[in-house]
């Protein structure tokens, strides 16, 4: 069942039931979001501090909760209205 949002939010929860593992390595993110978001940019805002909260470190590989990547997305997205073409 999807959890609720704020009106203008997208329930992007559905991603998580395509990824076979609770973390996402910052390197598999581009994948996971479908182009949305860069290793690149992801290593930007952790460096700071704005990153996806609960990152872990695993030799050098920086890994994020699948739930947490999810909760930063939604919180960063919103939900554009179609709009009617002009006659």
């Amino acid at each position: 069942m999807p959890k609720t949002t704020p009106l203008n939010k997208p329930d992007l929860s559905h991603l998580a039931e395509h990824w076979q593992s609770p973390l996402i390595a910052r390197g598999e993110v581009r994948t996971f979001t479908g182009g949305l978001l860069s290793e690149k940019y992801l290593a930007n805002l952790d460096s700071r501090g704005l990153g996806v909260k609960g990152r872990v470190k695993i030799g050098r590989k920086i890994a994020y909760p699948v739930k947490n990547l999810i909760e930063f997305l939604e919180n960063r997205a919103e939900m554009v209205e179609d709009h009617e073409p002009a006659s």
